[in-house]
């Protein structure tokens, strides 16, 4: 599958599609970012059940803004819409392919389920705080 451009209109929309997602912030200018990119589309070619996104940081800077991106290359590894992972800098693919294995392996019914018991407790907490 090839690697797809996101900007501030199909960012959302992809996020919110299930499955693995992961992220390249990028520009043509970074030369790090010329050192992952080829690593980064060959992994597209071999999983082609996961969406591989790329984010040029300067034709998005709202984007980059809210994201908080801050330096190049960053890969961020999204599963069903949770973030797992955001790393700074370029990764050698066997480290990739262990991030998408981890990723893969991820029980996300235990992850909701987690989410949820914190949400609950943090609102106990603040409705107890407004009693004292």
């Amino acid at each position: 599958m090839p690697v797809v451009s996101l900007d501030s209109r199909s960012f959302g929309p992809t996020l919110g599609r299930p499955g693995i997602l992961l992220i390249e912030w990028w520009a043509k200018w970074c030369s790090p970012c010329r050192i992952f990119g080829p690593v980064f589309e060959g992994m597209a070619e071999r999983y082609p059940d996961i969406t591989f996104a790329r984010v040029e940081v300067n034709g998005q800077p709202d984007l980059v803004e809210v994201m908080g991106v801050q330096v190049l290359p960053t890969l961020m590894v999204f599963r069903d819409g949770f973030l797992l992972l955001n790393h700074v800098g370029v990764l050698p693919e066997p480290m990739v392919e262990d991030v998408i294995r981890q990723a893969r392996a991820l029980d996300m019914a235990e992850v909701r389920r987690k989410l949820a018991e914190y949400r609950a407790s943090s609102a106990r907490v603040r409705v107890g705080l407004h009693g004292v």
